[in-house]
């Protein structure tokens, strides 16, 4: 069970915000198991609590991926000296300061001290003509004091390795100077920390923070603050400051500023001021190189023709690549067994449909009927929110079950490649804390692969 326990924190690491994650899922540990119960413990009952309303269902799922089958959840706490501020078992790497933890306790304010992932450094991660460029300009952005450019924009879709790049950056900062201050946040938590820092009369530390004790600011997600005028005006004038003071800062997004709806022009220029890179999908030979890395690490003895043929199958993103790698691993101990092509191919088989394909028209009309509405609505420009769900629904959906590319899902809605990408990413964002959301998504992927067989 901890080999179950250990993958699908692997996996829940891939799909949620960093920061998150290193709070509130990391520090759980196994207390006690059976065949149908595994009971958890948590640092304290605050802990606890936040987990069960925000997090269970996810650690459900998790499980029931990784093993196979379902497991009753429970948690309990176990004693530690520590607060809950602080995340157990760190690596000796210097830490990096994140949002402020304690203000949801309202005491004091002390900035908490945790670790970005110890395996985002420049060397763990694998070059190829996809990313070639931005691996070496953030490389150098990291490393040289007198550069052009005091900010960096990286631009990629969800499991391409811009977080992977982001975190490097910081890495290798303060393997060069222990005692900068690097902030590593998403551009959602710094919405909830200054929302939070307004409520409880505390603003002026939060902009006292991120504008005087922050030297380097890695910020992710910036397609999260579409819409957040506040929050948009805030990190302005927070980054006039930074850039005036000479500091350096690093933002990821999915969606070049210009395209992601609702962004001011004035943030826009500001975010697009410095160098921009871009990370496409890796091609085969980075992805064969990719899988040889990570199986190594892992510990997996995989053979020159398991890895070409993985290479050739898993085409999505580097995060499928982890997962079928966990799930082999998991498999082979769990069962015994040696990692042959049979066992590779049914692993793969579940990440990759063999099965007929689906056609867009199929899931626009699908999701047409379960929403009650026409299919030329979902295809219509309005922004009615009636019309807007399904259609954001269908994009997702048509990402997840069909090989179109992103340009003709966009045809069939006359839409662009980075609305559809916005529009995809909204909905797999919503379904990390939205049960409703991921009910819809599940009954009607379920109804797709019906229509499969």
């Amino acid at each position: 069970m901890n080999t179950i326990w250990e993958n699908a924190k692997t996996k829940m690491e891939g799909t949620l915000p960093q920061n998150s994650f290193s709070l509130w899922i990391k520090p759980l540990k196994v207390i006690g198991y059976n065949s149908k119960t595994l009971s958890l413990g948590c640092p304290n009952k605050f802990s606890a609590n936040w987990i069960t309303e925000n997090y269970l269902n996810i650690i459900r799922e998790s499980i029931y991926s990784v093993a196979g089958h379902s497991v009753e959840i429970k948690l309990t706490t176990y004693k530690t000296k520590q607060d809950h501020s602080t995340v157990p078992d760190t690596p000796d790497i210097k830490q990096l300061s994140l949002p402020d933890t304690d203000q949801y306790t309202n005491k004091r304010h002390i900035n908490t001290r945790m670790c970005l992932n110890k395996n985002f450094v420049f060397n763990r991660f694998v070059v190829g003509p996809s990313n070639e460029f931005a691996y070496s300009a953030s490389n150098a952005f990291a490393r040289s004091q007198s550069w052009d450019y005091q900010t960096l924009l990286m631009l990629a879709d969800t499991g391409l390795g811009k977080t992977h790049l982001s975190q490097a950056v910081g890495h290798s900062i303060l393997q060069q100077n222990p005692e900068s201050k690097v902030f590593y946040i998403t551009a959602e938590d710094f919405t909830n920390e200054m929302v939070l820092s307004l409520k409880t009369n505390k603003i002026e530390e939060f902009k006292n923070k991120y504008r005087h004790m922050c030297d380097v600011l890695l910020l992710e997600e910036i397609q999260f603050l579409s819409g957040k005028e506040k929050t948009q005006t805030e990190l302005g004038y927070t980054l006039d400051t930074l850039m005036n003071d000479k500091k350096k800062i690093v933002f990821t997004s999915s969606l070049p500023p210009k395209d992601i709806p609702r962004m001011s022009k004035v943030l826009s220029s500001r975010l697009t001021s410095g160098l921009i890179t871009t990370i496409d999908s890796p091609d085969y030979q980075t992805r064969y190189d990719i899988i040889a890395r990570k199986s190594a690490e892992q510990g997996l003895r995989l053979s020159e023709k398991i890895i070409a043929f993985l290479a050739d199958c898993l085409k999505q993103d580097v995060r499928q690549i982890e997962s079928v790698l966990h799930c082999l691993k998991a498999k082979s101990e769990l069962l015994n067994i040696n990692i042959d092509m049979s066992l590779v191919k049914d692993v793969v088989s579940s990440f990759v449909s063999e099965k007929p394909s689906i056609t867009l028209s199929f899931i626009q009309n699908l999701v047409a009927k379960y929403f009650k509405v026409e299919p030329e609505q979902i295809q219509s420009r309005s922004k009615k929110k009636i019309y807007v769900y399904p259609r954001n629904i269908y994009i997702y959906l048509a990402r997840c079950h069909t090989n179109h590319t992103l340009e003709n899902i966009g045809k069939t809605l006359n839409r662009s490649h980075s609305a559809v990408i916005y529009a995809s990413n909204l909905v797999e964002h919503k379904m990390k804390t939205d049960s409703k959301i991921r009910k819809e998504i599940n009954f009607l992927s379920q109804k797709i692969e019906e229509k499969r067989q």
